[in-house]
């Protein structure tokens, strides 16, 4: 099936077809719903490789590390709530924690000509995200680092670190600890989003007079490495009170870890997560969790990305989510 058939089907000519499915400026209501009716009838699928070849494939690649966490399928629903009524799909690459295959993924979706990538706190190197946002529409989810090529959807981080440790000192917490993503050294990132946050939990603990008393661990967010660092610091001489973790995913792994050394929460620990995903809101679970806002970033991200595709905006922006608290069942104050 060619536009040339559903032209003669609609009874436009083929230009008028070509504009229908560029969604160009100028084409009526009406002339819209005629054409694709006729596309609909015919069972006419317009070719990727060929709108790419004329500039334009209509799809967007989104970089994610790990699909088990929850937080990501926030940020999907908003990305796809977005594009709902347009002619974009996205394409979902799942690179996990490696930095070279990340790297591989991102070029992997630049090679197959794709509109625009969103990357969600993407572990490759700064250096190499410019160089493919120079050429490749991007936006960058989760990294604070500013730059000219590409536009980025972030957390107030260090705003969330301490709203949680306000919260547990009023509560009369004092050994507070920080489960935190190790990060990528060697990535060149300055402000990722597991670096304002500790930032943010030190200053808020400092703040407090609680410096002697702060603790960070770095693990992947994922289950299981919330469990190995809860039973790490579980396990110590001066085991804290309160955790708090940095993805909702992380604290899942740490609950695991208290109910193995029969640790109760909250009688025995408060626990804190972050992203205010649907796990958290789940019965049996009931985390109190900071919210980020994840569909809204989601959303935001997507029509940002679009007006660059879309060349009606060439200047980088940088757009904040404000977060807040969410609490629920897993904090209390600590037992005497």
């Amino acid at each position: 099936m060619t536009i040339k058939e559903v032209a003669l089907h609609a009874g436009v000519s083929m230009a008028a077809v070509s504009k229908v499915l560029r969604n160009a400026y100028g084409t009526s209501p009406a002339m819209t719903e005629k054409v694709r009716a006729s596309m609909a009838e015919l069972g006419y699928r317009p070719s990727s490789a060929a709108r790419g070849m004329r500039g334009r494939t209509y799809t967007i690649g989104v970089l994610l590390d790990n699909l088990r966490n929850s937080f990501f399928a926030d940020i999907l629903e908003g990305v796809h709530e977005e594009l709902l009524d347009t002619d974009y799909t996205v394409l979902i690459g799942a690179a996990g924690f490696d930095p070279t295959g990340q790297a591989h993924t991102i070029d992997a979706m630049v090679d197959r000509r794709m509109d625009g990538l969103i990357l969600i706190a993407p572990g490759t190197s700064r250096g190499e995200v410019l160089a493919t946002a120079a050429d490749t529409p991007t936006v960058v989810i989760g990294h604070h680092d500013a730059a000219e090529v590409h536009d980025s959807v972030l957390d107030a981080d260090d705003m969330g670190a301490a709203m949680v440790v306000d919260y547990l000192v009023s509560l009369g917490h004092r050994r507070i600890a920080l489960l935190s993503s190790p990060g990528t050294k060697s990535s060149q990132w300055r402000k990722t989003p597991e670096i304002v946050l500790t930032n943010g939990y030190l200053e808020a603990m400092q703040r407090h007079g609680l410096e002697d008393a702060a603790t960070v661990v770095r693990a992947p967010y994922s289950d299981e490495g919330g469990y190995k660092a809860g039973l790490d610091l579980l396990s110590a001489t001066h085991r804290p009170t309160a955790i708090m973790t940095g993805a909702d995913v992380a604290a899942m792994g740490v609950f695991r870890a208290a109910d193995e050394l029969g640790l109760r929460v909250p009688a025995d620990l408060s626990l804190v997560g972050y992203n205010n995903t649907a796990l958290a809101a789940l019965t049996s679970v009931q985390l109190t969790s900071v919210d980020q806002a994840g569909r809204t970033m989601g959303s935001t991200a997507a029509r940002m990305l679009i007006e660059r595709v879309e060349g009606r905006r060439t200047r980088a922006m940088q757009t904040t989510m404000t977060p807040s608290l969410v609490v629920r069942r897993s904090t209390a104050a600590p037992a005497s």
